[in-house]
């Protein structure tokens, strides 16, 4: 229950941030509606981008796990990054460990506002809120959440046992990543609305029907004490 909570939180706020980014014609940070499911052990893309496609390749693109915290009893202590791309290359210095040789973005398609994140081989360790931010973003929506599950139920799909080389990594034309990601996020908003519809008229009719059905049994306990009096 705290899961499905959590996911329709996401949901909305994606939903309600893309609806006003929209609104105010700046560009914004834009990541999966919906949470990402693997198998231990597949290879994973966590789908961000900006909407307008600008070019990020001179931006400092971050992800980061923002559930992780700081030691409060270490001053010197800091969250690391899952992947840091700065001055047009990954700084591996401020990597956590555990991602070390694991992660990639599509350089080659920076360009086009693609700053989606490929993990290799995920654990159940990697499962959690994944947040892709451009902190030098000329806008209020630098950054989004991508969530990710993953199930030890699930059939593993995909296993890599080689070293990460970013050629291997190449994401579709971007016509047709285009009209794939639009597509879906379309169809997603509409199903999200349409869900909130569905939910607000189903409370307000149920309330109307209570109160119709409370107000009716007040009146037939008036009628029945009245025929009493008589």
């Amino acid at each position: 229950m705290f899961a499905f909570t959590l996911t329709l939180w996401t949901v909305t706020v994606h939903v309600f941030t893309a609806a006003r980014a929209a609104g105010t014609g700046q560009p914004h940070v834009i990541g999966s509606l919906m949470p990402i499911v693997a198998a231990p052990g597949d290879d994973v893309i966590l789908p961000c981008h900006l909407e307008p496609f600008m070019n990020v390749e001179a931006l400092t693109v971050e992800w980061s796990k923002p559930d992780l915290k700081p030691d409060p009893l270490d001053r010197l202590s800091r969250v690391e990054y899952v992947h840091l791309y700065r001055d047009r290359r990954e700084v591996p210095d401020m990597k956590i460990q555990s991602y070390v040789k694991r992660t990639a973005l599509f350089t080659d398609r920076l360009k086009h506002g693609n700053i989606s994140l490929k993990i290799l081989n995920v654990t159940v360790e990697d499962e959690g809120r994944y947040k892709c931010f451009i902190p030098k973003l000329n806008s209020p929506f630098k950054d989004s959440i991508v969530q990710l599950v993953v199930d030890p139920n699930l059939k593993e799909t995909t296993t890599t046992e080689t070293t990460l080389h970013p050629r291997t990594l190449q994401p579709p034309e971007p016509k047709n990543e285009t009209n794939l990601t639009g597509g879906r996020s379309h169809l997603a908003l509409l199903l999200v609305a349409v869900f909130w519809v569905v939910l607000v008229l189903g409370g307000g009719v149920g309330g109307y029907l209570f109160h119709r059905h409370k107000h009716h049994q007040q009146n037939l306990v008036k009628y029945d004490a009245a025929s009493h009096t008589i």
